[in-house]
């Protein structure tokens, strides 16, 4: 007290405070015995520490009692639990029944609303008087205080009970006791949760908070966390019983935190989010969260603290019970994805540059460019390395600042059919252009003009898939960044080369070595598709940038 170590003999409210914190408690604080080296090449000592087992809600209250020397062992020996009537979502109180000195005392702590409530008595300055109005609206008021404080706060009583007093159910005990006062304790999350949901903002995902603390206690820590936006709403149980579902749904989308909830409320608030189109994702603990987990879209359980009926109703379980974790999984599923479609758009618009080549050939009553032997070796080789090289690629800096897709959305949206056909298209075109000028140029040398078709169209592919990396073109990302990707792509180079040089290679792939003017037509007809749509994407983002408006806040997310 004001900096200078209680003394318990002189505060009675304290010292009952205390007991009741230690008693109500089914959490323990437990030596641990460690060895630590001392700087400077000091020899080992052993030094005393604690752990705590159990809630750790309960731990903070036994830690309190602890350091201001009110033990469970002192305890143990005065009081005899002979009953405990555990916390529930509806009461939002737990209670102990022990025994003492030939008599019984009931110690309860809970949410301190609902325990002024069942308490007709305080202990103020040390003697037990009626609660009047007054004083209850002074505890409310401190309990007020202490939740706007962020701080998570917990009233306590007591009820000395007669021996003919019924104890058979809560209802019969919880009433008449005397209020003793209240706990607050900080309920810290982790540093990079902040970021995590400052992020999922970027991301337009919306964050939600739902819990059993006090609403205050609630908003506060939600600002802290940055869920709570200026001009967001929150609303309380009992707030959120007097609603119908109609109303929940229009103020869905503008409430942030739902404070002092029970399983039905989570429950219903789940069913409301996926009424306005999102997608939910829980995550809880608990046995009364497993029916809001089971319905949600993404059920997620916690690893370390959530019971099994939880992970049993879940589609996830969190192994380290980490809100970041969770974030860290959007961003690589959203990665997965978009390597999905890179590997799609790399390998169906390289078929398309073949089937085009040969197909325009054929009418136009040209010899075929490709042998069936070069094909294949195309599809096997130019396809498949660099396509498995893609599956592997690094997602893109501003991945997680685009908005949700939406869940019905097709793998060929966001103008991926475009990319294939036009990207296809072009190839195919350059492809058959080289061959048609190779063929026109060296008296109707038909093998080299194969050679040189074949040479144009394993270059235009492998020149193409870097441009598959990236959204926009090829010019915004590193091309070494995906050393696999290098790898790949040297390697088909190389294996291409030996195809044309190699003496042995040559009679099998229908190949002859090619001279310097043949390789200059190569690599210009190779470049082109590519050259031509990196410089068309560059030019239609410079023309969206002028002409579009980004407003920054924006409250409503896409999905969640």
């Amino acid at each position: 007290e004001n900096g200078r170590p209680a003394d318990l003999k002189s505060d009675s409210a304290l010292r009952r405070m205390l007991q009741i914190a230690a008693l109500c408690n089914n959490a323990r604080l437990l030596p641990v015995q460690e060895k630590t080296a001392k700087k400077r090449k000091e020899k080992d000592e052993d030094r005393e520490s604690w752990e705590m087992k159990g809630d750790p809600t309960e731990g903070a209250l036994i830690v309190l009692a602890a350091k201001l020397g009110v033990t469970v062992s002192s305890l143990e020996g005065l009081y005899k639990r002979e009953k405990e009537y555990p916390f529930d979502s509806e009461r939002k109180r737990m209670s102990v029944l022990v025994s003492h000195h030939g008599g019984r005392l009931l110690c309860t702590k809970g949410a301190p609303d609902l325990l002024i409530e069942k308490c007709a008595y305080a202990l103020w300055d040390g003697n037990v008087v009626p609660f009047t109005p007054t004083l209850r609206q002074k505890a409310a008021a401190a309990a007020e205080e202490m939740a706007q404080s962020a701080l998570r706060v917990l009233g306590l009583a007591y009820r000395d009970l007669r021996s003919q007093d019924a104890t058979d159910s809560e209802q019969n005990v919880e009433c008449q006791m005397i209020f003793v006062g209240l706990t607050g304790m900080i309920d810290p999350p982790r540093k990079e949760v902040r970021d995590a949901i400052a992020t999922c903002r970027r991301a337009g995902i919306k964050t939600v908070m739902i819990t059993g603390d006090h609403q205050l206690t609630a908003e506060a820590i939600a600002q802290q966390l940055g869920i709570l936006p200026r001009g967001g709403g929150s609303l309380s149980g009992r707030q959120l019983a007097s609603m119908t579902d109609e109303e929940l749904e229009r103020v869905a989308d503008e409430t942030y935190v739902y404070a002092r909830v029970s399983p039905e409320h989570k429950l219903r608030i789940v069913k409301a989010l996926q009424r306005k189109g999102h997608v939910v994702a829980m995550t809880g603990d608990g046995v009364n969260d497993a029916p809001a987990i089971k319905a949600a879209d993404i059920g997620i359980a916690m690893g370390i603290t959530g019971t099994d009926v939880s992970k049993e109703a879940s589609a996830l379980v969190l192994s380290d019970d980490n809100f970041a974790t969770i974030v860290a999984a959007i961003e690589e599923g959203r990665g997965i994805y978009e390597n999905i479609r890179k590997f799609i758009r790399y390998l169906l618009a390289s078929n398309v540059g073949e089937i085009l080549t040969m197909f325009l050939a054929m009418m136009a009553g040209l010899p075929l460019p490709l042998v069936p032997i070069q094909i294949l070796w195309v599809n096997l080789v130019t396809d498949g390395l660099p396509a498995m090289a893609l599956g592997v690629d690094q997602a893109e800096k501003d991945l997680m600042q685009q908005r949700p897709r939406p869940a019905k959305e097709n793998i060929f949206a966001r103008r991926l059919g475009w990319k294939i056909v036009s990207r296809g298209v072009l190839i195919g075109l350059c492809t058959l252009g080289a061959f048609w000028i190779t063929l026109r140029t060296n008296g109707g040398n038909l093998v080299e003009a194969q050679t040189v078709a074949f040479a144009t169209l394993v270059l235009a592919q492998l020149i193409h898939v870097f441009d598959c990396r990236s959204s926009r073109s090829i010019f915004h990302r590193n091309l070494l960044q995906n050393r696999y990707l290098v790898l790949a792509v040297l390697s088909s180079l190389a294996l291409m080369f030996a195809v044309l040089y190699i003496d042995a290679l040559q009679p099998v792939f229908k190949t002859v070595p090619i001279g310097l003017r043949e390789w200059s037509l190569v690599f210009v007809a190779a470049g082109i598709p590519t050259f031509l749509m990196g410089i068309g994407s560059v030019l239609s983002s410079q023309g969206k940038g002028k002409r579009t408006r980004i407003t920054y806040g924006s409250s409503k997310p896409a999905a969640r």
